[in-house]
Formats: structure tokens, sequence, C-alpha cells
């Protein structure tokens, strides 16, 4: 007797087969390097370069003289703080921004645009001098507003809460306006609230590059009290005589809030970039 298979039943093709091979393949490949930190982090000093992902004799000594070590709270401290008001000030005037060049006609829109597109052809190291020279003349030298002021407004910033604008209807601002709410309470109340995955999507970009921002805070900062998480480990690294498994350490723990937010906020970050592709 012939037994039917249902028709709904998913076949599985060869080349299916083979994508899944390659796309796991890929995935232990780029997640190798962040297993053997975490590995090399419970290690001690002799067996640093045993190249095993398990340890023989894991401990957790490492992460309590790191955690001990008040600097390195100081710098995640600073890192938090930093990220955190670079992001919001991202949202805040990279909104505003955007939405002016997408829901208003006035002359010499598209060339502001465009100008402000440009800039993201210029590669950081050519912005460096002049950033520097500015902060030297302001007195922002070893200052938070120093470190911060380069990243307050983004041209990626702008440009995606442009395109995300853009599909916002205008019946919508018209009937706001014609009950008679001034633009800023059009922009915050009505079209920031359907914008919300293109919201989520400049946060999380925002904040993970500031988190793991290393070459204008190095230049920026003199004193230690100032340093971020990846200038005070590279710092760390010296004055300890390069004890690598200490080094591990204070890399796995600048890690783990960029998994947390990763793992989080994936749906918002998938979608964001989406959303953005497909309109850009």
């Amino acid at each position: 007797m012939d037994v039917e298979l249902p028709a709904n039943r998913m076949r599985i093709r060869p080349g299916q087969i083979l994508t899944w091979t390659l796309l796991l393949l890929g995935g232990l490949v780029m997640i190798t390097p962040l297993l053997y930190m975490f590995a090399t982090s419970l290690k001690t000093s002799g067996q640093i370069y045993d190249l095993k992902l398990i340890p023989a004799a894991p401990t957790l000594d490492n992460y309590i003289s790191v955690l001990s070590d008040g600097r390195f709270m100081r710098w995640f401290v600073n890192s938090t703080l930093i990220a955190s008001i670079v992001t919001v000030s991202n949202v805040f005037f990279d909104s505003m921004v955007g939405y002016t060049l997408a829901k208003f006609e006035f002359r010499g829109r598209y060339f502001i645009f465009l100008a402000i597109l440009s800039t993201l052809m210029i590669p950081t190291e050519m912005l460096v001098i002049p950033w520097y020279l500015m902060s030297s003349q302001l007195h922002w030298i070893d200052t938070y507003w120093g470190i911060m002021f380069p990243g307050m407004m983004t041209a990626f910033g702008t440009f995606l809460m442009k395109q995300f604008f853009e599909t916002v209807p205008d019946d919508f601002l018209e009937a706001a306006r014609v009950d008679g709410m001034n633009e800023f309470t059009i922009w915050w109340k009505i079209a920031m609230p359907l914008v919300t995955p293109a919201i989520s999507a400049l946060a999380i970009f925002t904040f993970l590059g500031n988190w793991t921002a290393f070459f204008w805070p190095l230049i920026v900062t003199t004193s230690r009290e100032l340093y971020t998480l990846p200038v005070g480990l590279s710092s760390f690294s010296v004055e300890q005589s390069i004890q690598w498994e200490k080094i591990m350490t204070g890399a796995a723990l600048a890690t783990i809030p960029t998994l947390i937010v990763f793992l989080v906020l994936q749906r918002f970050i998938v979608r964001g970039v989406m959303l953005a592709g497909l309109k850009g």
C-alpha cells in the first residue's frame, strides 16, 4: 500500500543544504575569536598560550581583579555616559533635520541635502586635525564635550531619518496643522512615532559606534579619568606588562553590553536596515 506524503511538506533541496552549510561555517569562523576571548579570560597566566577553547582549570580571578580596579569601572561609566548622550543627541537632531528636509519646501533644500551627504565621503582621519584645532581653541581638550562633539550629529543619521520621514503621509501632518498644532509638536507627536524602526536602528548603530570608538578619544584625552573603555584597555595592557588574561577579561566585559543590546533589539536592527535599504 502506497503512503502519500502531505502536499504541504517542505522539501529540502540540495541548494538549501549547501547554503545552510556555508552559513554555519561562516558563523563558526566569525564567532571563534569571540569564544576564544571569553575562554582566555577564564585562564591563568600559565595557560594563556593554550589554544583550547575550554580551559583546563577555569577561574574567575581575572574578573575579580579587573572589576575591583576602580579605573576599569570609571572607564566603563565614561563609555556608557558618552555613548548614551551622543545617541540621544543623534536621534533628536538628526530627526529634526531629516524631517525638515523631507517635509518642508524651501529654496536650496536639495543642495543642502547634497552637502550633508558629501561629508560621508570624507575620511575620518582627514577631520581629526580640524577637530583637534577647534577643540584646542575652545579649550575642549581632555573634556567630555571634546570627546562627544564630533558625533553629536551625523550625515548618516540625517539621511536615514529623511528617507523614513518621506514615507509619512502628508495628510496626517496637514490634519494636525488644522487642529492647531505647531510644527515641533507635529514632529514629536505625529511624525516620530511613525518612524520607530528608523529611530531604533539609528540609536543602536550610534550607541555601538561610540561604545567602540578609539581613535578620537585617544587623541583628545590626556587624563586617565576621562578614558573610554577601548582607550583604557589599551593603556591597561601597557601598565600591566601585557598580561593577556586581564586584557581579554576587560575586552569580554566591554563586549557583554553590546551583545545584550544586539540580542534584545536585533529585530529592530534587521527591520530598520531592511526598510532603509528598500527606501534608499
